[in-house]
């Protein structure tokens, strides 16, 4: 069943695999499912971003100052913009057909607002990045200093 299938792969990112099976289960079932083809722009660096989106399968760039990664599935493009405004940092071209799920963020704050306990993990995931993120400056920071 294909709504079993994208409640897998949204479990699969970082980002979600702590929600409750049942909040997976909402987004897979109001999120917009969309099919695109090769050189379809999903969104352009620079936009103010509205959610994020569920590679399902498929690929797709991201290009950004000269760089550009490819993505595969069940990779989740603009995570940040789930919970909060923010704009795209890169430009994300579908490199061949593909299909993805669009998650508007107020679908999102909705899934948090039901699932309090997945709210609380979530923010438990976000802040253990944050701290991470914060020694890995602080190494940064004491190198060059040293220099």
């Amino acid at each position: 069943m294909a709504l079993d299938d994208d409640i897998r792969k949204l479990a699969r990112n970082a980002m979600l695999r702590d929600f409750e099976p049942e909040a997976l289960r909402l987004i897979a079932f109001a999120a917009e499912s969309r099919d695109y083809r090769a050189g379809d722009v999903l969104f352009h660096a620079g936009e103010t971003a509205d959610g994020g989106y569920l590679l399902r399968s498929g690929s797709v760039s991201l290009e950004a100052e000269g760089e550009n990664v490819t993505v595969l599935p069940p990779s989740l493009l603009g995570g940040t913009a789930l919970i909060t405004e923010t704009l795209r940092p890169a430009t994300a071209i579908v490199r061949e057909p593909s299909s993805l799920l669009k998650i508007p963020r107020p679908l999102f704050l909705r899934v948090l607002n039901e699932y309090p306990d997945s709210a609380v993990l979530l923010h438990k995931n976000i802040a253990a990045r944050l701290q991470s993120f914060a020694r890995e400056l602080d190494t940064v920071r004491s190198s060059v200093l040293d220099e």
